[in-house]
């Protein structure tokens, strides 16, 4: 019965963050949802990804400037953070100021390092609006359909999220709401990998 349930829940949240409505598509989500099963079913935090995982590559727009960012772009060359945010969450706003100061001013300026928001299916202005009222300096990138979180989390868990990825674009931590040890632990860590290029 568990697998059954299992199954279940893994084809709905394929068919959702595939954005398919039927046809062809799903019908390769049904013949395969069993090996699916055991593969994207998420975890009890939601997270459809694990650590040592291959952090999955998407392009966004940066709220504001108009410009592509894509997390390839960074492999190899910089450790990166993203934060899965959005203005309704109110998780999220009580966070972010803590990234902005205790992550994002102490290592804007380092080269080895990017931040970088993402926030889920919501407008241009309305991102604009958040990083103002939040305080927020560092970038805010856009999700429609949330589709971005989807590769990460299945569509319906909850923010805020944050993933920390290495240079080698692999998944060295990831965090589910906002709870203060585990963000020093994630500011540790963070710290860690960016101090190891100055010894």
């Amino acid at each position: 019965m568990k697998k059954i349930l299992y199954a279940a829940a893994a084809i709905a949240m394929m068919v959702a963050c595939s954005g398919n409505k039927g046809g062809e598509a799903a019908e390769s989500v049904v013949n395969d949802s069993v090996a699916v099963a055991d593969t994207v079913v998420p975890d009890e935090r939601g997270y459809i990804v694990a650590v040592g995982d291959e952090a999955p590559d998407f392009s966004a727009v940066v709220a504001g400037s108009g410009d592509t960012v894509s997390l390839s772009q960074y492999r190899g060359e910089r450790i990166v953070m993203l934060q899965f945010t959005a203005s309704w969450c109110g998780v999220c706003r009580r966070e972010m100021p803590d990234i902005e100061q205790q992550i994002w001013q102490r290592w804007k300026d380092n080269d080895n390092f990017a931040l970088l928001g993402i926030d889920r299916d919501e407008p241009d202005s309305t991102v604009l609006a958040f990083a103002e009222r939040t305080g927020v300096t560092y970038p805010l990138a856009l999700d429609p359909g949330g589709d971005i979180f989807c590769r990460y989390a299945h569509r319906l868990a909850g923010i805020t999220r944050n993933v920390i990825v290495d240079r080698d674009g692999r998944i060295v931590m990831m965090t589910r709401l906002y709870d203060e040890e585990e963000f020093a632990r994630m500011v540790a860590v963070i710290d860690s990998l960016l101090t190891e290029d100055v010894k």
